[in-house]
């Protein structure tokens, strides 16, 4: 059996940074360190955080009086932020710079008198930080459908930007009807997307046109994750999102010459390896790279934490 692997896959600089920030918050100030939401959709890398003192939380009020905090790479709403000042809470900001700059960029158009359209999922915790973020009009939508069925006259100055996990080529039908539909509008430009979730998307149709079947190493809840997933079962072969190798399901490659792997931005690269070694326990197997994209992207950490250690993200 040949394995090939997609390249780029797995963690991101955005995710790489959010990890590291709560395992030198554990280094500088010990455990317990409280995150408020999954520090990114994987349920390895909650586990690994909570084995070292990591406490995960839904909501704020959860968090004891004075505990460090720290908001998830998906960013939060101002008021979100409002609570925790008001509960004098020390706080690590783990958003992901790239979710960041969308919502500055929400809030420059509505400062321009624009009204702002949101691409996204509903629903999802970085949709829900973005929406919190831009003190203005703003409507979601997810599809070009969405777009037919918003109530703004036809005149009305728009401006939109896109949830992060959303691709170029994820976004295109509906920014088109909103251009169609829309004279005057304005958004970022294209080199403003988020560079992960397109390398990892191309790499995936790349790959998907030399295997039998593809595997996506991912979490249910990962948007990204499920996008790609999707990318792959769009260009006519097998695909399934796997959260690691116990559900690996060996009917799935029952005969199967060449395995496609790649994993989601949230994923770390110890569960491709072992999705790796199950197969090898199925037949022999030749493991190659697909050429790509190599990203050398970092993101700067807090000032508070720059002297503390750095942490072993898997």
């Amino acid at each position: 059996m040949r394995i090939i692997l997609a390249q780029p896959r797995g963690f991101c600089a955005g995710v790489v940074r959010a990890i590291e920030i709560v395992e030198r918050a554990l280094d500088k100030y010990g455990a317990p360190v409280y995150v408020r939401h999954e520090i990114v959709h994987n349920r390895r890398v909650v586990e690994t955080l909570e084995r070292r003192g990591a406490r995960f939380v839904e909501e704020l009020d959860q968090v004891p009086p004075g505990a460090i905090t720290v908001f998830s790479a998906h960013g939060v709403a101002q008021q979100v932020e409002r609570a925790a000042e008001a509960r004098g809470l020390p706080v690590l900001d783990a958003t992901c710079p790239l979710v960041s700059k969308v919502h500055s960029e929400g809030r420059r158009y509505v400062s321009q008198g624009r009204v702002v359209i949101l691409i996204g999922h509903a629903g999802h915790p970085e949709v829900e930080g973005t929406l919190g973020q831009i003190p203005g009009e703003v409507h979601l939508v997810a599809s070009a459908a969405d777009v037919a069925r918003l109530a703004l006259p036809r005149e009305t100055p728009l401006a939109y930007v896109t949830q992060t996990t959303l691709s170029v080529d994820d976004t295109r039908a509906t920014i088109e009807a909103l251009q169609n539909r829309f004279p005057d509008l304005i958004g970022p430009d294209t080199r403003d997307i988020c560079y992960a979730t397109q390398n990892r998307q191309s790499a995936v149709r790349e790959l998907a046109q030399q295997v039998d079947v593809l595997l996506v190493v991912g979490a249910a809840n990962s948007s990204n994750s499920n996008r790609l997933r999707e990318i792959g079962a769009e260009q006519g072969i097998p695909c399934y999102l796997i959260p690691d190798a116990t559900m690996l399901d060996p009917a799935w490659v029952a005969g199967i010459e060449a395995v496609g792997i790649t994993a989601g931005a949230s994923a770390p690269e110890s569960l491709v390896q072992e999705v790796i070694a199950a197969l090898e326990k199925l037949a022999p197997v030749a493991v190659s790279t697909l050429p790509g994209i190599v990203e050398d992207v970092q993101f700067k950490l807090p000032a508070a934490l720059m002297d503390a250690p750095a942490g072993a993200a898997e």
